[in-house]
């Protein structure tokens, strides 16, 4: 992997030609999220293995690859590709970040029992929106703002409150790492269930789809 982020704010330099490919896939990739689907992006921190130090140049960094970077603005939804090389330029190999909250919540499980409610949840017929997979083993469902605000509540209603589920909510203030990009210096994450035009800018709420995601968490950790 190369990046080098910050300028003399840190700097991490790896090799040039794999940081200008990477760079051109990562606009491409903010551009389409801006532009295609409304999100609003964040250049964020990255990770180089095996030590794994976090490019924010921290040696006692508390999320090292996986947090925004303090000095860097948001892309703003709606930028096109070519605002988005230029923002970029000025972070050249920067972390895909997107912000929880805004356009999107999202409930957190483990990748098996993601990979198996998506599945029955596709079955039943259930709005879905994207689904990110993580190289850590995590399947992340993107539903609707609130949920993480909700989730106590609404796993009281369904009977789920007092039962130890592998399930969290991120909600405002939160960031989850975007494709193409590597996170914590694991590995790329990918989409389980890549962004549409009828659900991207319109997740489902998270009560469509609790239900399921419970009732698995709760099976595989059993």
């Amino acid at each position: 992997m190369g990046f080098t982020i910050g300028g003399s704010r840190g700097t991490r330099e790896f090799r040039s030609g794999v940081r200008r490919r990477g760079r051109t896939s990562e606009c491409t990739a903010v551009a389409e999220y801006t532009g295609l689907w409304g999100w609003d992006v964040v250049p964020g921190a990255r990770a180089a293995a095996p030590a794994r130090d976090c490019s924010c140049g921290d040696p006692r960094c508390a999320a090292p690859g996986a947090h925004p970077l303090d000095f860097a603005p948001a892309v703003k939804a709606g930028a096109t590709l070519d605002e988005v090389t230029e923002a970029w330029g000025e972070y050249p190999g920067a972390a895909v970040l997107l912000p929880v909250g805004r356009s999107f919540d999202v409930i957190e499980v483990s990748e098996e029992a993601g990979r198996r409610a998506l599945v029955r949840l596709e079955r039943m017929g259930l709005p879905l929106g994207p689904v990110i997979v993580t190289p850590d083993g995590r399947a992340q469902f993107f539903v609707a703002p609130g949920a993480a605000a909700e989730l106590p509540e609404l796993l009281y209603r369904m009977g789920w409150d007092d039962a130890d589920l592998d399930l969290l909510a991120l909600g405002h203030g939160a960031h989850v790492t975007a494709p193409p990009s590597d996170r914590a210096g694991l590995g790329p994450v990918g989409w389980l269930r890549p962004p549409a035009l009828d659900t991207a800018g319109d997740p489902p709420q998270a009560r469509l789809l609790l239900g399921t995601l419970a009732y698995l968490c709760h099976r595989f950790r059993r």
